[in-house]
């Protein structure tokens, strides 16, 4: 239930280019250009990472990977 509460939240702050952790502007993270064209995000005040799709022109979350 709590996350059909804060996933429309969250969704609409990526819409706006808006970090979902601290809502500061993506515009001002530090920016890193990957291999598939996507630039990955990283937001200067909390840290969380964003993948930004230039051709559509959305973010989206980097999904987490596990180091063994």
């Amino acid at each position: 239930m709590f996350k059909n509460i804060i996933a429309p939240v969250q969704a609409w702050l990526m819409s706006q280019g808006r970090c979902v952790g601290c809502s500061t502007s993506l515009k001002e993270g530090e920016k890193i250009k990957e291999k598939n064209s996507q630039i990955k995000i990283t937001c200067r005040k909390c840290g969380r990472i964003y993948l930004f799709d230039p051709k559509t022109k959305k973010y989206q979350r980097a999904p987490l990977t596990r180091s063994t």
